[in-house]
This record gives C-alpha cells, structure tokens and sequence, in this order.
C-alpha cells in the first residue's frame, strides 16, 4: 500500500495495543512475575529466562542479549518483517485501518517500483519458460544434469535459460514500447549502448537463478555462462529493487521450507545451495559476488542463532575465511554462534554432499569450528609464544580484533585466552599495545567487498540423482515471507516510541584478576534482589566517588523500592534513564562474574563484611568533615569519636 503513515496513527495504535498479547505465543513460558511478565528470550538460546516485559510500559528487554523494544519493535524482530508491515500487522488485530500519505509523488514513486517487481517476475517466468521449450536448451539441460540436479530441485529454486541473442527478453516483455525498454534497464535486465542509443538483454546463452528478497520477490538475477564468455558468473547490477551487500542467495526458499531456522550455512555458489537443498540441506545461502558484509551477518543473526561458513580447504578458502572473521568478530554477541567448515581439497557443497550425502555432510556440519577455535588457530600458528617479543607481537596482532567485538562472556573467554597463551596479565599486555586505542569503535575498519573470480566455481563431474527432497515442489504453494529493509528513523519507516536494539558501545570493564570488594556484592544483589532490605548497609557509602560503590547504591535504592525486581526489569527500568543505561552491560558483567551457590552463602558473604563496609563508610565520614576548613564543637566531638571507632574497626577487620 502506497504512502507514509501519520505519526499520529502509530502512536494511538500503540496506545491500543497490549505488549502482553503480542508476545504471547511468540514467547516461550511467558508468565508473570510481579509487575512484569518473564520468559525465554526469542532471540538466543537460553535455559533460563531472562526476557521481560512491562505491561504497565508496554516495553520488552531482555537481560541477556539487550533486544528491547516496544510491540512493533518486538514485531520486526520476531517476523523479521519491515516496520509498515509490522504496523499493517498490528492495526489488523486492533480492527485499524491503516492510513497512508497518498500524494502524487509518493504514488509516482511505488508505482514504478511496482512496476520493476513486475517486469523481474515476468522475467522469471520467461527464463523458466525457455529451459522447458527453447531448441536451444538442450546445453542447459545437459548441464544441469551433469550436476546431478533434479526437475523438481529446478523447480523450486525457479531456475531457467536466457538463450543466445541480443534481444530476446527485450523483444519479449518491451515489443516496441520505449517506456518499458527502460523500465527493464532500471530493473537490470537491458544494457543501454549510449553510441548507438538502444539497448540489449544483460544476460544471454546462460543458466538463470533468480535472487528473491524475504517476500519472494525475484529482485535479481545470477547468471551462469554455458560457453567460454566471460565472465563466469554474472549478477544484476545494483537496482532500485537489488542492493547485494545485503542480499543473499537461498535465504527466502531456506525460510519458506522452514520458518524456524536454527542455523544457516554460507557457501559460495548458486550450485552448492541448490545441491544442498536436493539431498535435504535446506539451511544454505550463498552472498552475491562479494565477500560476506557485516549487513548480511546481521540480517541471517535476526534469523538464526548459528552460522556457519563453509570454505575450500586451499589457500583461497583459508583466506576468505580470515575475511569472514574479520567480518564477524564485530557482529558476534552472546547467544551468537559462528563456526567455519573446511572442505577437502578439490571439493565444494555441491560436489561433496552428492558423494557422501546428507547424513555424512551433516556430521562435517557439527565438527565446524567454533569461532574462537578457529580464530586462535589461525593467529598463532605462525607466533613465537616462547619469547617476550614473539608474545607482544601476538598480543598487538590479536587484541584489536577482539575489542572490536561487543562486549561479552566470548569476549571475556577470549581475552582470558590470551592471558593463558601469553603467561602476562591483561594489564601487563595493555602496556604492550595500545589497547584503548584498539576499542575506538570509529577505528573498527571493515574488510572490503571482492567481486568472485571467475574460477569461484569449479565445474562438476556427472553423478546420479538418487536422493530428492523435491517430490511435490511443483505444485507446492509456498507463503511468501515479508522483508525487513534496514531499521530508519525516519517518521514513515519506524515510530519515534519503537526502541530498536542499537549497536553496544565498545566500552568494558577493566580486566581485573578477582572483582572489587563492591563489585562482589553487587553481583550478591543482582542475584539475590530481596538482601537490599533484608541488610543494613552503612549510609556513609554515598559518599564514595568510586564507581562500583556508586552503583552499588543505585542497585541497593533500586531494589529496595523495588523488592521483587528481576534483572530484565532492572534493564527496562533503568534502560529509561540516560545515565543508569550505561550501567546494564556493566551489572550483565558483574552478575556473570561471580560463582554463588545459595541465597545463604549471599546472606553469609554479606554479614562478614558488614565491617569491611562500615569501615569504608567510616572512612568516607571522617574524610567529609576534615574538608571542612572550620568545625564546629559538634563537629569536633563526632570527628574524635568517628577515630575512635575506626581504629577499632581496622583491629577487628585486620583479627
């Protein structure tokens, strides 16, 4: 539906709607705890929740992986749809008619893009068409099978033949017409020779793949040449409708054959997805002629908890690989997984799981290596750990890229990680390399885009078909799945009341061996809420201008107007306030820090030091009045007795 949607629709919408509803059913043992509602968080694994939403707010956060938001945000998360859908969404089940800015230029504007979804789908269908009854298509068939690939496998991935000649699918779909010419040059079907002023069909005497977004929609083509023409492997142009560093090959038919993915594989070509997907292996992607972007890792990450890169095992696979790493390491979160599969050498997807089939390529699957495995593998296999210098030169190499990722326990591991390969304490290795320089996010740099070469996919040799999981794909009739073009703040694309889950700041806590005194109870706290009333802490401690001991304050006067706050209301409570947000990944850390067996170790830990914090708040007394440059008598008299009783307390916490 064309136009923009008034702000003032979305917030009385909003206004109607209850959070409560829309989570329930899409998250797992919702139930209410106190004022909110807990249950497992939708967007990473977990055992135990840590999900919660306000109802009160209408506002979800989760404690574990920081998704939060309002029912749209939820909405666009979930059903991985765009925010005018989630709005069309929501105003459904309020019984709302949506309204919609509908001027000239705005209708102007989505008809022709209308248009160009239209002229993309005709395409596919006259590509298909052509494979099944062109006299010229017997070198497609013939490739195809000597690929092992079956109709039905053809079918559902829609796969056709451009034939040769030069204007083919322009004298097919534009006849005559000057308009529609151009209309199929701005979709990336035509090249327009601007010496001789006419136009020509991009993609001739090739295998045709079409590329579809989240909705099914043919945005693009991939063409595979028959003859010896260059290049090999030819993708449209970037379009109104096809922007590649975010599109990727198979992610709409992995979707449509499974809704509720838990992982993804990357691979490199056209073939190996759709081989996979014939012996069963529905879950393959393939990027689009450029190395995998940070957008496409995002984007499969709201999709999956898991994915895995699958490479050659030479040294252009091994290569590519350090790429995605690098790629990766600033996207990976808590309850993110990336692994990486090697392949034999002169084997790819297609060809291996045509030789061992499923059951066997699955088990390779399983054996991928973890990220952190594979990171370390590679970083010191050609490190000298026995030398100081051989160590610092590890040390610079490897850091940079680990504090590039979002803070969290993998990050935390891996920083350990290197302590142990090191034999030096993180503080030790801070002074070695620059390492707050290192977690500027401004100097995170981004691997570049690298165009496939033309030898990206070997051809392969013939092998029977004897596994199809294709035996009614052509008369299936899949759901088309809704796109999610990338969050905007713009006030037609996403309401200024949706909270979107922003980018952490690259920001941590200094590595320390063991946890401050205050940091320790406040992991007591997180963990156990209720001991915020059930001890006396000493009021001088608000006088402290240490950190841990600020918020340790914040969380004792939080939880004791609050007894029974869980975390994930903690995080939407103080998510609200500019400076308290700052402090959620700082409590994350610190509640994972600490070991605590029991509510009565908690109760035992806090009564022993029950003099270590007066003592610290004596401390703090005794400093205040000494600022003062004149005292009063009263003020004398409490300063000696003030002494007297820290030298008592100091005999009794030294005892």
């Amino acid at each position: 539906m064309a136009g923009r949607i008034p702000q003032n629709f979305i917030d009385d919408l909003l206004a109607r709607i209850n959070i409560i509803d829309v989570l329930d059913g899409r998250v797992q043992k919702l139930k209410r705890a106190g004022k909110n509602y807990s249950g497992l968080c939708p967007f990473h694994k977990e055992k135990t929740p840590s999900f919660s939403a306000n109802q009160e707010k209408q506002f979800y956060y989760c404690f574990g992986c920081g998704a939060g938001g309002n029912a749209l945000g939820f909405l666009m998360e979930y059903e991985n749809i765009s925010f005018p859908e989630a709005v069309e969404e929501l105003a459904k089940t309020a019984g709302m008619e949506v309204p919609r800015d509908d001027s000239p230029q705005q209708r102007e504007k989505d008809q022709q893009l209308k248009t160009l979804y239209e002229l993309l789908e005709a395409a596919t269908t006259y590509y298909e068409d052509q494979l099944r009854t062109n006299d010229t298509r017997s070198d497609a068939v013939n490739y195809l099978k000597s690929r092992g690939l079956s109709g039905q496998a053809a079918k559902a991935f829609s796969i056709g033949f451009a034939p040769s000649g030069w204007d083919n699918l322009l004298t097919h779909l534009a006849g005559n017409d000057p308009e529609k010419a151009k209309r199929l040059e701005e979709a990336g079907l035509l090249i327009h020779n601007e010496d001789r002023d006419s136009r020509y069909d991009r993609f001739r005497n090739r295998i045709m793949f079409p590329i579809r977004d989240q909705r099914g929609r043919t945005i693009a083509f991939g063409g595979r040449v028959l003859g010896d023409d260059k290049p090999k492997y030819l993708n449209s142009p970037e379009t109104p409708t096809f922007h590649k560093s975010r599109e990727l090959y198979g992610l709409y038919e992995a979707r449509k054959h499974n809704s509720k993915l838990d992982k993804l594989i990357i691979v490199e070509g056209y073939m190996d997805v759709v081989g996979l997907a014939q012996y069963g292996i529905h879950y393959a992607v393939a990027t689009l002629g450029t190395a995998t972007t940070d957008q496409h890792l995002e984007r499969l990450f709201k999709i999956v908890p898991e994915i895995i890169f699958c490479f050659d095992g030479d040294n252009a696979g091994r290569e590519a690989a350090i790429r995605a790493l690098k790629t990766t390491m600033p996207v990976i979160e808590d309850g993110k997984e990336a692994r990486f599969l090697f392949l034999p050498d002169g084997e790819d997807p297609d060809s291996l799981v045509r030789q061992e089939g499923e059951i066997a390529f699955s088990e390779r699957l399983a054996k991928a290596q973890p990220l952190s495995e594979f990171f370390f593998k590679s970083y010191s296999e050609n490190a000298d750990l026995d030398s100081m210098d051989g160590r610092a030169r590890f040390s610079t190499d490897v850091l940079p890229a680990i504090n590039s990722m979002r803070p969290s326990l993998l990050q935390q591991m891996m920083l350990d990680r290197i302590c142990e390969l090191t034999n030096l304490s993180l503080e030790q290795l801070q002074t070695t390399v620059n390492f707050h320089e290192a977690i500027t996010p401004t100097n995170t740099v981004r691997p570049a885009e690298t165009a496939q070469p033309d030898n990206a996919y070997a051809d392969y040799d013939y092998y029977p078909s004897g596994n199809n999981h294709y035996s009614d794909a052509g008369s299936q009739d899949y759901p088309s799945t809704p796109s999610y073009p990338a969050p905007s703040r713009d006030r037609d694309n996403v309401s200024k009341n949706t909270f979107r889950k922003e980018p952490r700041p690259q920001q941590r806590r200094t590595q320390n061996t063991e946890l401050s005194f205050a940091a320790k109870l406040i992991a007591l706290l997180l963990h156990y809420p209720q001991l915020a009333t059930a001890h006396q802490f000493p009021e001088g401690l608000s006088l402290s201008e240490e950190q841990d001991i600020k918020l340790l304050i914040q969380l004792i006067n939080y939880y004791s107007s609050n007894p029974n706050a869980t975390l994930g209301q903690l995080a939407v409570d103080w998510r609200e306030d500019e400076k308290l947000s700052q402090t959620i990944i700082n409590l994350y850390e610190i509640s994972t820090s600490l070991e605590i067996h029991s509510e009565a170790d908690a109760r035992l830990y806090l009564k022993d030091s029950q003099h270590g914090l007066e003592l610290k708040a004596l401390e703090l007394e005794i400093s205040a009045i000494q600022k003062k440059h004149q005292l009063s008598k009263e003020e004398k008299i409490s300063l000696a007795q003030k002494l007297q009783k820290l030298h008592r307390l100091k005999d009794i916490v030294k005892d």
